[in-house]
């Protein structure tokens, strides 16, 4: 029978989602996930770098920490903001001013030859994520319709963004061996330029709103919000960092609560808000970006608590801890290419659950480690596995916290996303840092053993609240409805 002679077969087919992916929209991901992979890392390139970098510019050991923070407090603080700014200014023409002011920033700090130059350099770079991050995420979520086309670019971008976290540390040691920490900023210049000379002719700004034109941005809010996440961010890294005796730690944390209520307070008085509060009530929204956060936050910390155990406890070479972790990374690429397939089979939620329910087996085996260095093999193992899982779990939020949204609210929504992102990567690592110290400190029957033992201890207590932590975010995900799937087109739920 004709197709044209059916007219419920031709309904059908134009109701099923687009799963060929077009020459036009593989170089549109390509350009996207070049620019993601450089934000990833960018997280990482400098941790193994610190103390050569702070012995060039004379920085003190407490001051060190500040090359990380001063990135990490701008790329959280300004997330939410150059979000919503790309709603209103066009995100192809922020994620191109991002990626210039990359190029121009990591220049400067490879050129650095005081302490204030390189943490300016640093800021400037944090600025850049904050811009090039949510829009190119954005872009991602309205270039490719959604369904099966947006899962697989979105698994792809979380395998990317995790390759590049974990690149970030064994590219680090490399170019420290082979040329300078200066090359550390240099490389994302070539990189950049790539990007920005390409990106017009590959991406498409997305149609927009005509009555975004005539809106205007919350100042107001904009400026109130990002001062409560900064205040929040520095916060938490002070106390992380430096225990109760944190300069300005605690009252950080409650300057950022107090900005936190006035900006619900200006939100909900404002006729053009931010962040329009009625999205947060979608059930997607505000469960997926906890189950977010604790994907994030637990598998990063975990990064560093590896690195503690290889280099502390067992005395391996930076060498050997960067191979382990290239071992982490090859499972989250693999969990990042079979996340879209996955979320065919079992939706969102199942998604979410099912790396959940994996990435805790995989941690919880690590309680297992000792001071011995045959457990090797098993932390191997168990860190691919929870790779596979996190990246699962990190997907199905990104979908389930994005879809269902109109074009105009996607900036929006992948601010928070993005948002959530930066919160665990920023927080998870002084968290677990603050426990293993606590724990080493305060045990006194890890007194009489030796140090490694005792930073084994330390070690052991973090992971089992890793794994509580994890446990928390399958619980969280329980709380998701379950995506509806007719005639094998799966849907979320978002109200």
């Amino acid at each position: 029978m004709p197709t044209d002679a059916n007219p419920e077969l031709n309904a059908a087919k134009l109701a099923a989602p687009d799963t060929k992916m077009t020459s036009k929209l593989w170089r549109t991901l390509v350009i996207l996930l070049l620019a993601q992979f450089m934000m990833a890392v960018d997280f990482s390139i400098l941790n193994v770098a610190l103390p050569e970098v702070g012995a060039a510019l004379g920085f003190s050991l407490g001051g060190m920490q500040w090359i990380v923070t001063s990135f990490a407090l701008t790329a959280a603080g300004f997330t939410l903001f150059f979000g919503r700014l790309g709603d209103y200014l066009g995100r192809r023409n922020l994620f191109i001013g991002g990626m210039v002011f990359l190029g121009i920033s990591s220049l400067v700090g490879g050129m650095a030859e005081s302490q204030t130059v390189l943490l300016s350099a640093r800021v400037m770079q944090g600025l850049s994520t904050a811009m090039v991050t949510p829009t190119a995420l954005s872009l991602m979520t309205t270039s490719f319709p959604e369904g099966p086309l947006r899962d697989r670019a979105l698994g792809m971008n979380g395998a990317i963004m995790s390759a590049g976290f974990t690149t970030g540390a064994v590219l680090s040691g490399v170019l420290l061996d082979l040329l300078s920490w200066r090359w550390l900023f240099f490389v994302n210049v070539p990189i950049a330029a790539i990007v920005v000379v390409f990106a017009p002719m590959l991406i498409k700004e997305p149609a927009r709103d005509p009555s975004a034109r005539k809106m205007t941005l919350d100042m107001p809010g904009a400026i109130t919000v990002t001062a409560a996440v900064l205040s929040l961010v520095y916060g938490i890294t002070a106390l992380g960092n430096h225990g109760l005796e944190a300069f300005l730690g605690i009252e950080s944390m409650v300057l950022s609560v107090v900005l936190f209520g006035v900006f619900i307070v200006i939100e909900k008085r404002s006729a053009e808000p931010l962040v329009p509060l009625n999205i947060l009530k979608r059930r997607s929204v505000a469960l997926g970006n906890i189950t977010g956060l604790l994907a994030f936050a637990t598998e990063t910390s975990l990064v560093f608590l590896m690195t503690l155990y290889l280099q502390e406890v067992l005395q391996q070479s930076g060498t050997v801890t960067g191979l382990a972790f290239g071992i982490l990374g090859a499972g989250t690429v693999l969990g990042g290419v079979m996340a879209s397939r996955v979320i065919s089979l079992i939706g969102h939620r199942g998604t979410l659950l099912a790396g959940f329910a994996l990435q805790g087996v995989a941690t919880a085996a690590l309680i297992l480690l000792t001071t011995n260095p045959g457990s090797i093999p098993l932390m191997l193992i168990a860190t691919f596995l929870g790779g596979i899982g996190n990246m699962l779990a990190i997907v199905g939020f990104m979908t389930a916290a994005t879809s269902g949204l109109p074009n105009k609210q996607q900036g929006l929504a992948t601010g928070l996303a993005i948002l959530t992102q930066q919160f665990g990567i920023t927080i998870g690592i002084p968290i677990m840092s603050a426990i293993v110290s606590a724990r080493i400190l305060s045990q006194p029957d890890l007194a009489d053993l030796s140090a490694p033992e005792r930073i084994l201890g330390g070690v052991l207590f973090a992971i089992a609240i890793n794994v509580a932590l994890v446990v928390l975010g399958f619980l969280v995900a329980l709380l998701l409805r379950p995506d509806r799937a007719p005639d094998g087109a799966e849907t979320v739920t978002q109200n």
